[in-house]
C-alpha cells in the first residue's frame, strides 16, 4: 500500500515540527507548511517536505493543497496546527487584535477544512485533527480571546465531526496543556496591556505563572506520539487531552465542581487578586 499522505499546518516549530518529523520517521509521506517556506523543485523523495501556506489567505491554502494532490494524488490526514497566543485583558484587546487572532486560530482552520473536504469526501476516507488546547475547555484569565478562539475550535470541530461522519471522514481534537515550545516567546501581547494600569500588574502576574508552567512542560514529541496513535485508530474519540496530570485533572474538576469554587481556584492559581 502507498504511504498515507499527511499535511500539517504551522510546522516550522513546536508541535507542528515535532509532528512532521515523527510521522516522517514512521513512514508517512508528510508535508509541513510554513508562511516562510517555498515550493520545492524536484526532491520527490524528500520526506518530510515543507511547502508555503498562509492559513489567512484562501489562495495560499488552495495552492498548497493543490501541490500535495498533484504530487501524491490523495490526502489522508490533515492536522490543523497553525495558530498563536495572545495575552491581555479583554478590555485591553482591540477589535482588530481579536479579529487577527481569530483569522488564524479559527478561520484559518476553517479555510483548510473547506479546501480539503471535497477530496476526503470523494475518497470516502480521511482524518482531520484540529489542535485545540486545554484553554479551550477552561477559560484562562488574561488569555480570554485565545481561550475564546479555542472554545470556538471545540464547537466547530464537534459539529464538523457529525457532518462528515456519513462520508467516512473522521474528525478529532487534540487538547494540549502547557508544553515547552516557542509558543511562550511567540505570544503576542495586546497593545494596551502594557499601558493600562488597571490590569497591568495582574496581567504580568498571570502570564508569569503561564510562562513558568510552559517552560516546565513536556516536550512537543509527546503530542506527536499521541497524534501517531490517533491516526491509527479506526474510530478516534472526539477529543484527547494531553499534558501535565494536574491540568488534565483540572479539566475533570471543571465538570464536577460548582462554578464559583472552580473560578476561585483558577484565580488563586494565576494570582488574580488585588
Amino acid at each position: 500500500m502507498p504511504r498515507e499522505v499527511v499535511l500539517v499546518t504551522g510546522a516550522s516549530s513546536g508541535f507542528g515540527e515535532a509532528c512532521v518529523d515523527h510521522l516522517a520517521r514512521l513512514g508517512y509521506s508528510v508535508y509541513g507548511t510554513s508562511r516562510r517556506a517555498t515550493f520545492p523543485e524536484g526532491g520527490a523523495d524528500q520526506n518530510p517536505r515543507m511547502i508555503p501556506m498562509d492559513v489567512r489567505d484562501d489562495g495560499s491554502v488552495r495552492a498548497a493543497i493543490d501541490f500535495v494532490l498533484a504530487a501524491q494524488g490523495r490526502l489522508d490526514v490533515v492536522v490543523n496546527n497553525a495558530g498563536f497566543g495572545m495575552a491581555g485583558a479583554v478590555e485591553d484587546t482591540s477589535l482588530d487584535e481579536a479579529k487577527a487572532l481569530f483569522e488564524t486560530n479559527l478561520f484559518g482552520m476553517h479555510r483548510v477544512c473547506r479546501a480539503v473536504l471535497p477530496t476526503l469526501r470523494a475518497q470516502r476516507s480521511g482524518l482531520i485533527v484540529n489542535i485545540s488546547s486545554i484553554g479551550g475547555l477552561i477559560a484562562i484569565p488574561f488569555q480570554g480571546f485565545y481561550s475564546a478562539s479555542k472554545f470556538a475550535t471545540e464547537a466547530l470541530t464537534e459539529a464538523l465531526r457529525m457532518e462528515v461522519m456519513p462520508f467516512g471522514v473522521r474528525v478529532t481534537l487534540l487538547e494540549p496543556g502547557d508544553f515547552k515550545t516557542a509558543f511562550t516567546e511567540n505570544r503576542v501581547f495586546t497593545s494596551e496591556s502594557s499601558t493600562n494600569p488597571a490590569y497591568q500588574a495582574l496581567c504580568q502576574e498571570a502570564i508569569a505563572v503561564m510562562e513558568r508552567d510552559e517552560q516546565r512542560g513536556g516536550a512537543p514529541m509527546e503530542l506527536a506520539r499521541t497524534l501517531a496513535t490517533v491516526i491509527e485508530k479506526r474510530s478516534p474519540r472526539p477529543r484527547y487531552a494531553i499534558g501535565m496530570l494536574a491540568q488534565r485533572i483540572a479539566v475533570w474538576l471543571h465538570r464536577l465542581l460548582p462554578n464559583r469554587f472552580f473560578e476561585k481556584g483558577i484565580m488563586a492559581y494565576y494570582n488574580v487578586k488585588l
